[in-house]
């Protein structure tokens, strides 16, 4: 067979290759592949969008389905909570598909990206808690019970970022979304990065809950500072702790993401309730979702109780969380 017969005949095959995955799949998530520099590059439609080498690993719907969103967040729908009917599966996809083909839940084998879906939406349910100790189902059945702040003690608004992120005319700057958004800045740092006017629209993030889902993602994808790893990197390995981190006790794992998200408003205190409460809920979904809490690690991966924080806080209005 001659050179460009066999050309003609491999083109045929990789045509047909190309037809049945698109007729035996959903063609919105049909998987595409390429080869960059030697390294496969996948794309994989609206779930996964963007050429990267997560995306050729399992997504999100493949490991983690709406049953088990439904189990980690059972009674945010019941009567007395405060968001009923806002918080919902699709909301959190639809999210999370803007950042799976940066690594969120696509980095590692099964079960890492399973332990961060974990780790982030603990971080999530403990934050919009309204669960107590004889609460029907437990306290940690709790979470998405708020999408805002309810009882607010100030407008939040920072003048000293007047330059950068000034308040708008009436804005009230109050904690509001999946990981509650605090202060003028945060929400101008946060609409930037999302492409949204959350500066003069705060309110947008208890009205829409993907774009809450986004802004939690996006916090936990981005490191506060660029010197600094994020909460994503911190959790699935990619952040080498430099000798000033052993020293104030960070290293990869859990704790330091409660770090990175709350500084020193919640680590190096000691063993403390509000610390143990975030803890609780990882432990709690890694169950749920049938990892294992005996995947989370030992205590010193657990805990932020003897950590140094990353960014002391100066003031009341340093608050991120």
């Amino acid at each position: 067979m001659k050179g460009r017969d066999i050309v003609a005949v491999l083109g045929l095959m990789l045509v047909v290759a190309v037809v049945v995955n698109v007729a035996e799949g959903d063609p919105d998530t049909v998987t595409k592949v390429k080869m960059v520099n030697g390294k496969k590059m996948c794309d994989k439609g609206w779930e996964c969008k963007g050429w990267s080498i997560f995306c050729c690993n399992e997504t999100i719907t493949d490991y983690f389905q709406t049953y088990q969103f439904e189990q980690l967040f059972s009674k945010r729908n019941s009567p007395v909570a405060h968001a009923v009917g806002f918080w919902d599966y699709q909301s959190f996809i639809t999210a999370a598909a803007l950042f799976e083909h940066l690594g969120f839940g696509t980095t590692g084998l099964k079960t890492l990206k399973m332990k961060e879906i974990a780790a982030f939406l603990a971080h999530v349910g403990s934050k919009t808690s309204c669960g107590y100790g004889v609460a029907t189902g437990g306290p940690l059945a709790w979470g998405l019970c708020f999408n805002r702040e309810m009882s607010p003690s100030q407008s939040y608004c920072d003048d000293s970022y007047k330059y950068t992120y000034p308040c708008a005319p009436g804005a009230e700057y109050y904690g509001r979304g999946a990981l509650p958004i605090y202060w003028n800045y945060n929400y101008g740092a946060t609409g930037e990065a999302l492409k949204e006017d959350l500066l003069n629209h705060p309110e947008y993030i208890e009205q829409n809950a993907t774009l809450a889902f986004e802004a939690a993602i996006w916090r936990w994808m981005t490191p506060i500072k660029k010197s600094q790893p994020s909460a994503h990197d911190a959790f699935v390995g990619n952040w080498k702790p430099t000798k000033n981190d052993t020293l104030a006790k960070r290293g990869p794992g859990f704790g330091t993401t409660m770090n990175i998200l709350y500084g020193d408003f919640l680590c190096g205190k000691g063993d403390i309730d509000s610390m143990n409460v975030i803890i609780s809920h990882y432990l709690y979904y890694l169950d749920l979702m049938g990892v294992g809490r005996e995947e989370a690690g030992p205590n010193e991966v657990l805990s932020c109780a003897e950590q140094v924080a990353f960014n002391p806080s100066t003031s009341p209005s340093a608050a991120s969380s």
